[in-house]
């Protein structure tokens, strides 16, 4: 079974990581939902979310990494040394990071990830990206092992998308049909 990583810090959208958690977790991948900092993450909105476990405890390379965005947990995100050493080893085992939002602009690209790629992102943090990396304004975009995708209202896209890569096209239509996701 594939073991994917949701991090979350203090004011993630939880839109975008309840959507990816709950999908993932249907298509049966093995889900560790990761605090920056502590097990009780509170988000955007004041929803606080009890995580399997602190990142910062957190010492096995997974098949994915996943990055909710929002304000100011993508900033959050992009200030945890542990998180930014994760994503490393990740890329360099050639396993899949995913990032919603402002987490591609605030996270990803300041550490070089988009380097080469197209990505998409909430609007306004493509700004962020630099010179080095082709914005898209694509709802879901794959770029090699980087997938990124615009905000809460492509969550649920998003979400499948992992699926396809991280089991197979037939699980992820089949939770396309069990959902009701508009084709």
């Amino acid at each position: 079974m594939k073991k994917v990583l949701v991090a979350l810090a203090d004011g993630f959208e939880e839109i975008e990581a309840v959507t990816v958690i709950d999908v993932l977790r249907r298509a049966e991948l093995e889900v560790v939902v990761a605090g920056v900092g502590k097990n009780e993450i509170t988000g955007a909105h004041a929803i606080t979310i009890k995580t399997d476990v602190a990142l910062e405890s957190y010492k096995e390379v997974p098949d994915a990494v996943i990055l909710p965005g929002g304000m100011p947990g993508a900033d959050n995100l992009k200030n945890s040394k542990e998180l930014s050493a994760l994503l490393k080893r990740v890329q360099e085992k050639g396993h899949l990071i995913g990032a919603i939002c402002a987490a591609p602009g605030r996270v990803l690209a300041p550490q070089g990830f988009l380097e080469g790629k197209k990505a998409t992102s909430y609007p306004g943090y493509e700004k962020d990206f630099g010179p080095k990396t082709t914005f898209v304004p694509d709802r879901v975009m794959r770029d090699g092992q980087i997938i990124t995708s615009r905000g809460p209202g492509t969550a649920m896209e998003f979400a499948l998308e992992l699926v396809r890569i991280l089991v197979d096209s037939k699980t992820a239509d089949k939770l396309t049909e069990a959902l009701i996701v508009r084709k």
